[in-house]
């Protein structure tokens, strides 16, 4: 392997980077094969001079991307070789949704043949996310974060100071933070958001219309949910009710035999609710969209199949746009569109 290794030790890269860097590309042109054993770390070291912790390092690194791997007592081998493309990203969400998964698999189909993301959830738990953190130090081209983290009784933070040192800890030409910006990071990174309050009024106002001629607004927010919803979804619907003199209520869930009035404009959040919704309107002899209205937040395939009226960021424009922005080496921060999708469920 040796012949193909090439280190420039009057390069600024890291003498480590570029060893993970030749081994990769030597793979990529198919100069190494899957299952060919690679030297030792004594045996490199001693073949260019180089420390062995510097050896260790690389092969660190190459092993967490399971480019390599160890028998032990019989060295290191080539894990394989389908490569390990130009662009290696680790994509990081919150919770395994499906809106989060199409935010997912829109920046995958976008970002083509030539990159290989890793998906990991890390359920809004501060100490699962600080570990994939550690174990994928340095490991990626491009981290793709979107940051929601709950406290011990299950409220919405957008970041813990542990958190917050970690992600600054990631360089900013290789940060994408997705979803919710209230990191505040300074310098020159990606950031593709969701204005939460202000998204949710803008939203509501569009409809304004149609739900000025309900009498009451319920908001359904979940206050103790295992992935808890940012707090300025409740803002931003407090402030619409206020500035357009509407009554309205705040709910934790959709109990059973709630009593329901017509003239009642319910907004769901979780979908669990949306469906024990649906079935105490139709178990009350009652109409959706004329005896009770519905409005659903975050757009889902069920929820287009079930006509129900949502307002929703656009999941696809998120994933385009993140794509787009790394591929083309664009910076800046980008506010992702927000819609009131009319279904005819108010």
């Amino acid at each position: 392997m040796f012949k193909y290794i090439q280190i420039d030790k009057n390069s600024r890269i890291p003498k480590y980077q570029q060893i993970v860097d030749s081994i990769i590309y030597n793979i990529s042109i198919g100069n190494l094969q899957i299952d060919e054993k690679i030297p030792s770390i004594n045996m490199f070291s001693e073949e260019y001079l180089i420390s062995r912790d510097t050896i260790e390092k690389a092969y660190s690194i190459l092993k967490e991307r399971k480019i390599i791997s160890s028998i032990r007592g019989k060295g290191y081998y080539i894990a394989r070789t389908q490569l390990i493309s130009k662009i290696n990203i680790l994509f990081l969400i919150n919770k395994l949704s499906t809106y989060k998964m199409k935010i997912y698999n829109t920046f995958i189909n976008n970002m083509g043949g030539n990159s290989h993301t890793d998906l990991h959830i890390y359920h809004c738990d501060e100490s699962l996310f600080l570990n994939l953190m550690a174990k994928n130090n340095k490991s990626y081209d491009y981290y793709v974060i979107m940051p929601h983290f709950k406290t011990k009784d299950l409220k919405h933070i957008s970041y813990t100071d542990e958190v917050l040192k970690t992600i600054n800890k990631i360089p900013k030409g290789k940060l994408i933070i997705m979803d919710n910006n209230k990191l505040e990071i300074d310098g020159d990174i990606v950031e593709i958001y969701q204005d939460f309050e202000n998204d949710i009024y803008q939203a509501l106002k569009e409809g304004l219309s149609k739900i000025s001629s309900y009498k009451k607004l319920i908001m359904v927010y979940p206050k103790k949910s295992i992935y808890p919803y940012p707090k300025r979804v409740l803002m931003g619907f407090k402030k619409f009710c206020t500035e357009f003199d509407m009554d309205f209520e705040i709910l934790d869930e959709i109990y059973d035999d709630i009593i329901l009035k017509r003239g009642d404009l319910f907004i769901t959040i979780e979908e669990s609710d949306l469906v024990n919704l649906i079935n105490e309107i139709r178990d009350g002899e009652l109409l959706i969209g004329k005896d009770i209205g519905v409005i659903s937040y975050n757009d889902t395939q069920l929820k287009e199949l079930l006509r129900v009226t949502v307002i929703s960021t656009d999941f696809e424009a998120m994933g385009e746009t993140a794509a787009r922005m790394i591929l083309n080496k664009e910076k800046g921060k980008i506010k992702n569109p927000f819609h009131f999708i009319d279904r005819k469920s108010i």
